[in-house]
């Protein structure tokens, strides 16, 4: 059973997404706490593979309020992202191409286990994001249209 925490909802429509992964993230007792009760941010922040390993930055963790560690801990620290070592050389591979980047989509909880939804993505030009707005205002439109008359 997964739980969702955060989302980044500006990822999917600032970036196009080629593909996905599930990877683990190294979290200290506090931070768990506080990801268990929903305090976690996504926005700007992006992974990076250094030396072989892939480390998550700028990813906000609130501080757990009831831990004498919150007063010194970081709420925006690196954070290492757990995956298999053929996945890290494959990722490393396509970000060392021009225009990809990791950018992670969402932290959830699975059978107890913090995860993070990893997506290989390029970055959207503005008429590309033009045009997935224009797309959504028709659909919206047209579901407005025929909301009444489907049957």
């Amino acid at each position: 059973m997964e739980k969702t925490v955060a989302t980044n909802k500006k990822a999917r429509f600032l970036y196009e997404i080629e593909e996905t992964y599930e990877a683990g993230i190294v979290l200290t007792g506090p931070e768990v706490k506080s990801l268990r009760m929903g305090r976690a941010n996504l926005a700007d922040s992006f992974a990076r593979v250094v030396n072989g390993e892939v480390y998550l930055y700028n990813m906000h963790i609130s501080p757990y309020p009831f831990s004498r560690e919150a007063a010194f801990s970081d709420p925006r620290r690196t954070r290492k992202l757990l995956l298999h070592k053929r996945e890290i050389n494959r990722l490393a591979g396509k970000v060392a191409e021009r225009g990809y980047t990791l950018i992670p989509l969402r932290v959830y909880f699975k059978d107890g286990w913090a995860k993070v939804e990893l997506a290989l993505a390029k970055g959207k030009k503005l008429h590309d994001r033009r045009e997935t707005i224009k797309r959504r205002e028709e659909e919206r439109a047209l579901r407005r249209r025929f909301k009444g008359k489907i049957r």
